[in-house]
């Protein structure tokens, strides 16, 4: 998140021959003044995102700063040896780290005195990721998972930006390494060589960031080499005078410098989450930052007029520490005090940040820089290693007790599925309260902390088509003649457990064709790519080509819509859905396929994001987190099309009876945990719901016209509510 130096060496470049430093001292106020601006960004987009929706190119801001703060000292003092080398990354560590070790560590102890234990194993393991500096690969691969897509935020997510820096430090002063043997070699000027090998690398990296954006944003917006070009911008600025220091005249370098201002506010404003970034977009805001350093002005009409005031150049100068302490307090503060935050709550926050940051400032950065010996190397490498040996080690100690507390609860949950209750799971909601009494206190199967890994077979069997959707894997369980396919995404999956102890009890044959947000239908959807759309498109054709016309002697699919039919916007994606489901259906039966559709079962994400952490947030009363038929509504479109279609063989099974009664939909039922987030069944409670789904399917297999368990179709939650969430 910037090289955030502190004033008077933060901003003070190195003297090399046509450097950027516009003065003897190389004190640059305009780049103090960047970086609050950057940091000002950041805190307003996490605290207010919906008043400034671009807010974070803070970031890309602070990337550009960063790479020419870096190249301008490398250029400086030119490295030649290992020692010059080993001298340089001992400066960073004596200037980044104390800070950033701090942080972890109080991080790491609030979460275990305020947050859910069900959060514990990801922070923990995000903790260390963020000591060793790889965070922003954990988060990339995290941004490809899908099991990982409802996570809450984590404390140290902002890590990401420090990680990709410190790589970048790693490698860069070895470019510049080999930039200096290159032009010794080559009798050429460093300048000359730096800039070559500087734009090469700029166009590389501009040219994978487009390329990686547009084929998978989540991951291209964390890894380094989707960001490097960013840094290299402003090594490339560190190799050019200052415009300041030319013939130009001043007023047009002052114009120019506002208007690099311009760019960057304008990204910041205009720019939200659906913008494609980092790709080509970033250009505005990396670009505008790199016109101000690159015009050097120092005029008072300048942007460096109002950059240089006190306030501005206070901000900037502990712009470093308000970024490492503002985002462990937005995530923790909400579970301090209960609630989601609220105005006070941010401006606290806020004024928390500012107040942390100006007493680590003083009492580590600068403490911290001036005792480890710059010349001595030893004492600087072993802060280091001990820091970051300490701070993985508190989140190892995190991993060994939530192992522990895993094993008890496995251990609790394998008695209790082994008892023969008779009221556990969906047995208690088929019984009804007058022979299944609430237990007090509640009984929660699995632990809430194991319910989010509660999860089919098919995760851990590799049964699925995700990424860009080419891949097509099929898994199989059992060895029956009565062949049996399961079609659809995530919330066909869910019902797996459910039917592999079917499939075991009446000797079948399943098959999986499963894939990741994609619903097999005959129109397009939108994935923000073009070339995803497609595939998914093709995933479904395939999928129709491998089981109709008399392959299965049963297909079950289910579904659930997570993304908007293309060119449409969550208001009107459920019509053209439904007709989309209708010609995929009619195809089937088209060909004489017996179809089982299964509604998808009530979603708790319109109104929780996580099921398992509001029962750890409220042991003792798992009511709250519950819900109503109408609050947790979402389109079934699939399950539409199969009642408005009414082809022979097509059938709608509605099992909403085992999810909502007397308008509840409990968090718990009948002991057993329903979801493990805010969306899917735990498979515990997927293999409770065994015995109810044998009925419809036995008669489907039988007839080809299932006849549902009566209760479950007529006294299941109707079609929802005119009312339609915004979104999924």
């Amino acid at each position: 998140m910037g090289e955030f130096l502190p004033s008077g060496a933060s901003t003070q470049v190195q003297p090399a021959p046509r450097s950027t430093a516009p003065d003897a001292t190389g004190f640059r106020q305009d780049i103090q003044g960047l970086r609050a601006l950057a940091v000002s960004l950041v805190l307003i987009y996490h605290l207010w995102p919906g008043q400034l929706t671009g807010g974070y190119i803070g970031v890309d801001v602070f990337f550009v700063i960063s790479g020419f703060l870096m190249t301008a000292h490398l250029m400086g003092r030119q490295p030649r040896t290992v020692r010059d080398l080993a001298e340089f990354w001992g400066r960073r560590i004596r200037r980044l780290l104390p800070a950033s070790f701090l942080v972890l560590a109080v991080t790491a102890v609030a979460v275990r005195l305020f947050v859910v234990p069900t959060q514990w194993e990801v922070i923990a393991r995000q903790i260390m990721a963020s000591a060793l500096y790889i965070q922003n690969w954990v988060l990339a691969d995290s941004a490809v998972d899908y099991l990982a897509a409802d996570n809450a935020p984590t404390p140290t997510q902002h890590f990401w930006s420090l990680s990709l820096e410190e790589q970048f430090y790693l490698f860069w002063p070895l470019v510049i390494l080999a930039v200096v043997w290159l032009a010794g070699a080559w009798k050429l000027t460093v300048n000359l060589v730096a800039r070559v090998a500087i734009t090469a690398v700029i166009a590389v990296s501009l040219a994978v960031s487009v390329l990686a954006t547009a084929d998978d944003a989540g991951r291209a917006y964390f890894i380094t080499p989707t960001r490097v070009w960013e840094l290299a911008v402003g090594g490339l600025i560190a190799t050019v005078v200052p415009l300041a220091a030319t013939r130009l005249p001043g007023p047009a370098t002052a114009l120019l410098a506002w208007t690099g201002i311009a760019a960057v506010v304008t990204a910041g404003l205009t720019f939200t989450r659906e913008t494609q970034f980092p790709g080509y977009t970033a250009l505005l805001p990396v670009l505008g930052t790199a016109l101000v350093i690159l015009a050097g002005s120092r005029r008072a009409y300048s942007p460096t007029g109002v950059l240089r005031l006190k306030p501005v150049q206070w901000l900037g100068d502990v712009s470093y520490s308000v970024y490492l302490w503002h985002w462990p307090l937005i995530v923790l503060v909400p579970f301090i005090t209960g609630a989601a935050l609220g105005w006070f709550d941010r401006m606290t926050i806020l004024v928390l940040s500012l107040g942390l940051a100006a007493l680590t400032k003083v009492f580590v950065e600068d403490r911290f820089r001036s005792r480890l010996p710059a010349r001595r190397l030893l004492p600087t490498y072993r802060f280091a290693a001990v820091g970051m040996v300490a701070v993985t080690a508190l989140g190892g100690l995190q991993l060994a007790e939530v192992g522990h507390r895993n094993q008890l609860a496995q251990e609790q949950l394998a008695s209790i599925e082994n008892s023969g209750d008779p009221c556990i799971g969906a047995a208690a909601m088929a019984r009804g309260t007058g022979e299944c009494k609430p237990e007090s206190p509640p009984r929660m199967v699995p632990e809430p902390a194991l319910a989010k890994d509660d999860l089919p077979d098919a995760y851990k069997d590799g049964c699925w088509s995700s990424r860009a959707f080419t891949d097509r894997p099929v898994c199989t369980y059992g060895n029956g003649k009565t062949k049996v396919a399961l079609v659809g995404n995530s919330h066909a999956a869910q019902w797996l457990p459910a039917l592999q102890l079917l499939a075991k009890k009446n000797g079948w044959t399943l098959s999986t064709y499963l894939i990741t947000r994609c619903n097999l239908t005959s129109i397009p959807l939108d994935f923000n790519n073009a070339e995803r759309t497609r595939n998914c498109l093709a995933y479904g054709r395939w999928v129709m080509e491998q089981t109709k016309g008399g392959k299965f002697d049963l297909v079950i699919t289910s579904a659930r819509q997570s993304v908007t039919v293309d060119g449409e916007s969550w208001k009107t994606t459920e019509e053209p859905a439904v007709e989309g489901y209708k010609t995929y259906l009619s195809e089937w039966a088209a060909s004489g396929t017996k179809v089982l559709a299964l509604k998808d079962s009530p979603f708790p994400g319109t109104t929780i994001s996580s099921i398992p952490d509001c029962l750890a947030a409220h042991p003792d009363q798992p009511s709250a987190c519950a819900g109503t038929p109408e609050s947790w509504y979402w389109m079934d479109p699939l399950d539409r099309a199969v009642r408005e279609l009414g082809a022979p063989g097509i059938t709608a099974v509605n099992l909403d009876r085992y999810f909502c009664a007397d308008d509840v939909c409990p968090a718990v039922i009948g002991s057993v945990v329903a979801y493990r987030d805010g969306s899917h069944i735990t498979a515990t409670y997927a293999r409770t719901l065994a015995p109810y789904l044998r009925a419809p399917i036995l008669a489907a297999l039988q007839e080809g016209k299932a006849q549902p368990d009566a209760r479950a179709h007529t006294l299941g939650t109707p079609p929802g509510p005119a009312g339609r969430p915004a979104s999924p």
